[in-house]
């Protein structure tokens, strides 16, 4: 599973900025990685670990702002086309996860 955080928060005072950049180091302190400025993805072994994440990015909400979670497949997260410019770009790399059974 992925866990994709979409947000648009104000940066006009100096307060705002400050929330701002403390809302991205936890995403980041939480295994979140940038994937565009204003988007974080972070990849999960299982759906339950996947809700455990999700649940802290809700615990972190800043006070003003518009943040989105979303949660799909490997299968859907490797369906996804990126381009720079007109180019195709090549995705991100995919951490490998040992599965004990």
């Amino acid at each position: 599973m992925w866990v994709l955080v979409f947000f648009d928060l104000p940066t006009e005072t100096k307060k705002q900025r400050k929330q701002a950049a403390k809302f991205r180091k936890e995403l980041m302190d939480d295994g979140f990685t940038m994937f565009q400025f204003s988007i974080y993805i972070r990849n999960c072994p299982s759906r339950e670990n996947a809700d455990v994440h999700s649940k802290r990015v809700k615990n972190m909400l800043p006070e003003h702002g518009h943040i989105g979670v979303l949660k799909i497949t490997d299968k859907q997260f490797g369906m996804m086309e990126l381009f720079f410019s007109k180019k195709q770009a090549d995705k991100p790399e995919v951490v490998q996860q040992l599965q004990l059974f």
